[in-house]
């Protein structure tokens, strides 16, 4: 009867031993550690939007890029420099990205004339689905093609999988990531209050 109770106990340690590595291991992601540190940088809302603000002194290397938008003009990180770039990666068919356009589109018209652009990084579709899904939802701002594109798509992996969308990220004057929104846009205040945040960094 002892070797069943020894057992039991051994495979409960291993469980707890597993669950700390796992939480050691997500602690390597500014989310997590926020939640963790119980400061409001971060939030997971109610509907699964998840919301992070990043240090300055935490954040990673400027991300270098180059790709080809809907209309067939090359766009880099270097046409964005000294500005507050926010990228918004979607594709057509996604469902909560058609219901967060009106809302990132608002967001743009908001913080037009400040030193500030918009750029859309459309993940599996054609240029011409991208004008089109454009022009049906007021969406004004750019977006490069990244399907077929490998060099776009590796230069954006150290910032969010690619294949979670939609995510939009708010990238500092010195091309570094320094917010992040995974979800659905639900409120355009929300990515205006990110925005100018990261405007007002010195």
């Amino acid at each position: 009867m002892t070797a069943p109770r020894l057992s039991g106990r051994l495979a409960a340690s291993a469980l707890l031993v597993a669950g700390l590595i796992g939480l050691a291991g997500c602690a390597a992601d500014p989310l997590a550690e926020q939640y963790l540190a119980g400061d409001n940088k971060g939030f997971i809302a109610a509907d699964g939007l998840q919301t992070v603000e990043i240090a300055v002194g935490e954040r990673t290397d400027p991300i270098v890029f180059s790709g080809t938008s809907d209309t067939g003009t090359t766009l880099t990180s270097e046409d964005f420099a000294g500005q507050v770039l926010v990228v918004n990666f979607w594709y057509a068919a996604c469902g909560p990205c058609i219901v967060e356009a009106p809302e990132l589109e608002a967001a743009y018209q908001a913080v037009a004339g400040e030193e500030v652009s918009f750029l859309g990084i459309n993940t599996s579709d054609s240029a011409a689905t991208a004008r089109s899904f454009a022009a049906d939802n007021g969406v004004s701002y750019p977006s490069l093609i990244a399907a077929g594109d490998a060099e776009l798509k590796l230069a954006f992996t150290a910032a969010t999988p690619l294949n979670a969308t939609p995510v939009t990220l708010v990238i500092d004057r010195e091309g570094r990531v320094a917010a992040r929104i995974i979800g659905s846009l639900a409120d355009s205040s929300i990515l205006t209050t990110l925005v100018r945040d990261t405007l007002a960094e010195s």
